[in-house]
Formats: C-alpha cells, structure tokens, sequence
C-alpha cells in the first residue's frame, strides 16, 4: 500500500491496531435539513453503510479505494463492543486557521497521550486508545466518547508531539471522563437551554433532559406503562400487528423521555432489542432511512415531553403519544398508532398509484389487442362469405377449377389485407 494514495490520505500514519481491522467504512457530506452531516458509506457497494452492521464494512484497502472516487469525501473507523479501542471527539478547540489549540483540548489530549489527530473541519481532535469507557454520560459540551456502534472519520493527519501509536491509557480515561464528561453542571447553564422555555420549545430539540441514559431509562420502567416500555425495549412485539408499528411505539416513548432530542432516540433505539439492518436503509427519495423518518414522526406525534422538575402528579389530559405534561405516562398508544397508520397509508397511497398506472397501461394494450382481433375476425368473415359465393356459383370447369377457386380466394385475402 502506498504512503499516500489519490485519497490524499497518508495511510503510513495510521496506527497499525487499527489499519489491521476490517471495520472501515467511508463517508461523504450531505445537507440534511441545512445542516452538513456526515454519511457513512459502504466501500464496497457506494450504499449507506451501518455502524451495527459489519456486512457494511470493509478493509483500509478497499475504503481507501473508494475515497479515492466521487462516491466519498474520506474514511471512517468503526468502534465496536468487541474491540478494546475508545475515541475521544474533542469539537471546536482548533483554530483552524493558525493550527492552534484552545482549552481544554491540550489538557485533554497530554493525559491521554495517545494517537492523536486533527479532525476533517480542523476544528478539533481526535483521540483513540485503549480502555474501558466509564459507566454515565458519554459527552458533555464539546466533548464524546464512544467504544461501539459509531465510527469516527479518520484523516491521519497526526498532531506532532503525541504518540503515533493506540497506547492503553485506563486511568487517564477515566480522569478525563469524570472530570470532563461526568461532572454534574446541572446548576450552570451553557446558554443551551432556557430553563423557563415551554415543552414545546423542548420537543423541537433546543436542549436535552440532564440525565445519564441508565437513569432515564431506569425511570421510563418505572413509570406507570414501564412494562410496556420494557417489552418494547427487550424487542418484542406483541400487540402490534407489525415490527414497524412496534418500532414507532417506542420511538414516541423514547421522544418523551429525551424531551424530543432525535440524536438521543436514535442512539438509544439502536441499543434495545427492537433494532434490525432495515433501521439504516434509505427508504425514501429524500435519501432518509427507514429510522431517521421513523424518529422524526415519533417526535412530530409527541405532544408533550417528560418533565423531571414537575411535582404534578395528576395528568391533565392523555396527549396523542400516551403520555402526559406531568411527566408520566399513560397507557395510550394512539400517538404511535396514529404515526404509524399514517406512514403506512402514504406507502399504501404510493403503491396504489403504481398499480393503477401499471393497469392503464394494461388497459390501453388490451384495447389494441381488442381492435386487432375484430379486424382479423372481419377479414376471416369475409373471406368465408366469399367462398360460400364461389362455391355456390358451381364453378367446377375441369382442368383445374378447384384450384382456380383457392386462387381466387387468397388474391381476395390479399387485397383485404392491402
């Protein structure tokens, strides 16, 4: 493999515990609802790809291949549970510009003094190590760490003075992360989130329930429908006549404990029971999969979000989505039904005007069909009528009459036919 292929990528500094993995995929830049998200993309096929499917991954070689061509912008890692490795997003802390570092970036990337690099905007860093992520929260401000079902875009564009290798670095880690990432900030406020602002204004996604996934879990089992939420979230199905309906029931419950934050639903549906290959599948024109469109209708259906300040205990009607403005949920399902149906007779709608243009068009072929038979059965009549004339003329002249009358026949098919 050469130093520095048409990727423009220098694969010689890449560590080699990565490089030696087949869990690379690559992505390209796309403008999702005015904003540039990053799309991962399967080397192989130049499809969507899925960090929870390794059916959609490849070797460096062949995601180097193909982030050489048009069908990528670059090449991404993928981290999964059976890997020791951990990455580190540190966003906004690089001045693009003059390359230089803003807190607390240089503070976090000596603890961990691993392989380190500068992210495709070069805004940021990424760092990536061995350990085990600490139980809690996995991101703060500026701040992610992730060991499974997500990918990190890789340009081996080394930071100079750390090491170029994936080092073991557990105590650091779990420094960084209790005081980076861990930290209870719940009395400051970045400016995020106005506490004061309606549900409304919570369920459009200006600002996340402060609460560890366990924990927000852990009390949406609790609730007054948490078995439901637990079947749900276990994978099973019952009482929903498909898996999509399924699908969309814990979607809407998930929106109202994460106070409609679609980042959220979607990291914490891929880890329950119901998730399957079809979440990641483009299913729509727009280029949206199958989950990005079954999380936005779950949010849009979402009347109200939890509330964990509210001390109201009595509900004061049942929104559309089964749950409450108290904060507690009721046992409806109507919200989720509702979004479903709705989903499912728009495909419905789709297939209906397919199959009534397929049989307009059937129609139109049958009527030539229709046409072309009565000309043949005209002519068959008339060609008939003229052979009952000839018989009954008794032309039988010897030397050939017969003939003559089978002659004279096809000369008269063939001038019909003219």
């Amino acid at each position: 493999m050469s130093n520095q292929g048409d990727s423009g990528i220098d694969v010689e500094a890449i560590p080699g515990v990565l490089a030696e993995r087949v869990q690379w995929l690559c992505w390209r830049a796309e403008n999702r609802d005015g904003k540039q998200t990053k799309v991962p993309v399967n080397p192989a096929t130049g499809d969507f790809a899925s960090t929870t499917d390794d059916r959609t991954w490849t070797d460096l070689e062949q995601a180097l291949e193909c982030a050489a061509t048009d069908a990528a912008d670059g090449i991404g890692f993928v981290f999964t549970a059976t890997d020791p490795l951990v990455g580190v997003d540190l966003d906004d802390c690089r001045d693009p510009d003059t390359g230089e570092p803003l807190e607390p970036a240089p503070t976090i990337i000596e603890r961990l003094d691993s392989f380190t690099e500068v992210s495709p905007s070069g805004t940021g860093y990424h760092v990536i190590l061995e350990g085990d992520l600490p139980n809690g929260r996995n991101r703060h401000g500026s701040i992610e760490i992730y060991d499974q079902a997500r990918f990190f875009t890789v340009t081996a564009d080394h930071v100079a003075g750390t090491p170029e290798t994936v080092e073991s670095r557990q105590d650091a880690l779990e420094d960084v992360h209790e005081e980076f990432v861990a930290q209870d900030d719940s009395d400051e406020s970045d400016g995020s989130m106005d506490t004061s602002s309606d549900v409304s204004a919570l369920l459009k996604g200006s600002g996340t329930l402060d609460l560890e996934d366990e924990e927000l879990l852990e009390r949406a089992r609790n609730a007054s429908n948490g078995e439901k939420f637990d079947r749900l979230w276990r994978g099973s199905t019952t009482g929903y006549e498909s898996q999509s309906e399924a699908d969309m029931a814990l979607c809407c419950l998930l929106a109202f404990w994460t106070g409609g934050d679609a980042t959220r639903v979607d990291r914490l549906f891929r880890q329950s029971g119901l998730i399957r290959g079809k979440w990641d599948d483009v299913h729509y024109s727009d280029g949206s999969t199958y989950g990005e469109k079954t999380v936005e209708r779950a949010i849009t259906n979402t009347d109200d979000v939890y509330d964990p300040s509210s001390s109201e205990e009595t509900p004061t009607r049942e929104p559309r989505d089964g749950t409450t403005s108290s904060g507690q949920i009721v046992g409806g399902t109507d919200g989720a039904r509702a979004a479903y149906l709705a989903e499912k007779n728009q495909l419905l709608s789709e297939r209906v005007a397919d199959l009534e243009a397929t049989l307009e068009g059937k129609d139109d072929r049958l009527e030539e069909l229709e046409k072309e038979n009565r000309v043949l059965r005209e002519k068959l009549t008339a060609c008939e009528d003229h052979l009952e004339r000839l018989e009954s003329d008794g032309n039988t002249a010897s030397g050939g009459g017969q003939e003559s009358i089978w002659h004279r026949a096809r000369r008269f098919v063939g001038e019909a036919d003219e």
